[in-house]
């Protein structure tokens, strides 16, 4: 079973900077968003140097689902945590997260989800991973991976706020509302009845870059690129692999480092978490 140690290990052997060029030779990414996500599916599976056959094998072994750009998550590990991952341009720039709110951890009931997300696999809950990197002219500048449970608050604080703006649409007097997953849906706006006006919200938060910067992990924007990976004491606990991952950290100290960090809890910021965070730039 693949995890997060498994992707740091290979990111750390295998830094592919020119990431468009490289999957669109390979027939495999139309665009700079389409080479990240196939770079960080090898990541996890290790298959950069298989043939397609071999490749799609290797993925069905590995990953439970793999999903599309209209329902979270991009991928999940099969018996392993999901990952959502998200391109920007510049190294300040926040993500889009469009109609679906920010994740602690991804849950099945979660009404953005298909159904085939929630039947890959027998599961109710799942860690999360944020896989963003920094892609500008098609190269990949700087990557980082962080749980949702360090980089999101709970469900429920988001929640809150949508039921909210929700109930309070719902309640607009003289328009006709139907069912709908979004914020609102008012059918018949016209004489006709035949036009319909779709009201959805578009979450955004600040990229884990910026969450983390100064008192955490700075980039080196000296170098070519940039790569952090926060883990909290208890995630690092869980993996059997760890040893690893330390092993190559002590071939490579010039480049590579893993500290103790404390990060605030997103839901209770007076509460710290403790962490691993490992970094390197070349």
């Amino acid at each position: 079973m693949s995890n997060l140690i498994n992707a740091v290990i290979n990111v750390i052997n295998n830094p592919i900077l020119e990431i468009k060029t490289h999957y669109s030779n390979k027939n495999r990414a139309n665009n700079a968003g389409d080479a990240l996500e196939e770079f960080i599916k090898d990541l996890f599976a290790d298959s950069f140097n298989l043939t397609p056959e071999d490749r799609n094998k290797r993925w069905s072994e590995i990953f439970s689902y793999l999903g599309n750009s209209n329902n979270p998550p991009d991928i999940i590990l099969k018996g392993g945590d999901a990952i959502e991952v998200k391109k920007i341009e510049s190294k300040d720039a926040s993500l889009a997260l469009n109609s679906s709110y920010p994740k602690h951890t991804l849950r099945k009931e979660n009404p953005m989800l298909s159904s085939a997300c929630r039947n890959c696999e027998d599961w109710h809950e799942k860690d999360i991973i944020y896989a963003v990197g920094v892609v500008k002219n098609n190269k990949l500048n700087s990557l980082c991976m962080v749980y949702g449970t360090e980089f999101c608050a709970s469900e429920e604080c988001y929640e809150k706020i949508r039921q909210k703006i929700k109930n309070g649409v719902e309640a607009i007097t003289t328009v006709e509302f139907s069912e709908t997953k979004e914020l609102g849906r008012v059918n018949k706006v016209d004489p006709l009845g035949v036009t319909y006006l779709r009201i959805r919200g578009m979450w955004g938060i600040e990229n884990p870059w910026k969450v983390f910067k100064d008192d955490i992990c700075k980039r080196d924007l000296d170098k070519k690129f940039n790569f952090m990976c926060l883990i909290s004491d208890k995630k690092w606990a869980s993996f059997s692999n760890k040893e690893d991952l330390e092993k190559l950290i002590e071939e490579k100290t010039d480049i590579v480092s893993k500290k103790n960090v404390e990060v605030k809890n997103p839901d209770n910021p007076a509460q710290l978490i403790k962490a691993k965070l490992i970094s390197f730039a070349i």
